[in-house]
């Protein structure tokens, strides 16, 4: 269910709703809250900067729970297969999504952007990589110490 409850937030945010005319505002509405003025320049690099980070944010949660939630396996195993399909449905599934801006006024397709979806879901599964190893090793260091080693027994 996240994964499809994701995939329409990713959808949504690719409506004329989410335009760089939109991002722009609101970051010029920022800088002003915050008692900042840059150039129109400055303006313009820091709303791609932060519209590029909107794309390696989403893909990278999306690949995260399309990991979980491929396979009945245990969620704390690494499994390079699993991780390589999730990185493979976020890269087919971010070029659906900029076909769609295709069709949206105000928005465009970019293969740029698919290239940077793809390094997000990636980094998604850095992530869970990540992640997992440090469950792996809370849990040997429950088993048998800080190690993961057995302790030796007195005899």
């Amino acid at each position: 269910m996240p994964v499809l409850i994701w995939a329409g937030v990713i959808f949504y945010m690719s409506t004329r709703t989410f335009s760089s005319a939109f991002s722009s505002y609101l970051l010029r509405d920022i800088l002003a809250i915050l008692h900042l003025g840059v150039s129109p320049h400055t303006l313009d690099l820091l709303d791609t900067g932060f519209r590029k980070l909107g794309h390696l944010t989403e893909y990278a949660i999306f690949s995260m729970f399309l990991y979980h939630a491929l396979g009945n396996g245990n969620p704390s195993t690494w499994n390079p297969r699993k991780a390589l399909a999730c990185i493979l449905i976020a890269g087919v599934y971010s070029l659906t999504d900029e076909f769609h801006q295709r069709f949206v006024p105000g928005r465009g397709p970019s293969i740029v952007d698919c290239g940077i979806d793809t390094i997000g879901a990636t980094l998604g599964m850095l992530i869970v990589y990540i992640a997992g190893r440090g469950r792996l090793k809370s849990t040997g260091e429950r088993l048998g110490g800080p190690s993961g080693e057995d302790k030796p027994v007195a005899t």
